[in-house]
């Protein structure tokens, strides 16, 4: 069974289709890329994944079970997070309380509450070291970090709210090669960890580095659905420019 699967989603934006009829899922500690050239949907899809688009028709499940979800909150509680190409850290806050931002620790003395911050420091420690995140002090402010860093301060944000279901939007964008190097690593960590990993990117290299599976969107639709292990860099960039008609080309499933 899926962790999360989309099925007949439609998005219509006045008389602009931006989605039409795609189906889309991603099985537990999989990583499914989802390519495709500008305006092809993937910005749309992924918005509507994280609630900050409401489906016109279509179903989203968990687990088989049908989700709503009304605000990016939503899905976050129900354990689907999003980190987006701009990351939304606050450079003027420190490791830990972005990590703990929204969510932070707290204990009572003398009937008054206060911040837990020994524990917010010991459990993004904690996070971190899973990640194998290197930073100079957890007290830094965000914004002196390099951008292999913020990756993983971002994602150790995901993994504090115990995330499902970890959005990558195109993070290795603007990167050197050995942060390059550092967030591919990070997605391959996550996929130890039996997380499901949504990897929307540019680079057709870095998506048959790490992916398990392909989902190409060409104008609103799915055009392709390929295993990473059996396809090549000519047939995913054929599919994403329309030179491949066929729907898709998968693994078949294995027999019981």
């Amino acid at each position: 069974m899926p962790k999360l699967s989309m099925r007949g989603i439609v998005k219509r934006f006045g008389g602009v289709v931006a989605l039409d009829g795609v189906d889309f899922d991603v099985r537990p500690g999989e990583v499914m890329a989802l390519v495709g050239d500008n305006g092809a949907g993937k910005s749309t899809l992924i918005k509507t994944l994280a609630g900050a688009h409401m489906p016109d028709e279509g179903v989203i499940e968990i687990d088989g079970a049908p989700v709503r979800f009304t605000s990016p909150q939503d899905a976050w509680t129900r354990g689907v997070a999003t980190i987006f190409q701009e990351l939304a850290l606050a450079g003027k806050m420190t490791i830990a309380d972005n990590i703990f931002l929204g969510r932070e620790i707290t204990r009572r003395i003398a009937g008054v509450e206060f911040l837990d911050r020994r524990a917010m420091r010991d459990r993004a420690h904690a996070l971190l070291n899973e990640l194998d995140v290197v930073v100079p002090d957890i007290h830094t402010w965000v914004e002196h970090l390099s951008g292999g860093q913020r990756q993983g301060v971002a994602i150790a944000r995901a993994l504090n709210i115990d995330a499902e279901v970890i959005i990558m939007d195109e993070p290795t964008a603007a990167l050197a090669v050995a942060e390059v190097r550092k967030v591919l690593n990070f997605v391959r960590t996550l996929r130890e960890q039996g997380k499901s990993v949504i990897l929307i990117s540019h680079n057709v290299g870095d998506v048959l580095e790490v992916s398990d599976r392909i989902t190409v969107l060409r104008r609103g639709r799915r055009t392709g659905l390929l295993e990473t292990a059996r396809t090549t860099p000519e047939e995913v960039v054929a599919h994403i420019t329309g030179a491949v008609v066929s729907e898709e080309r998968v693994e078949p499933a294995p027999s019981p």
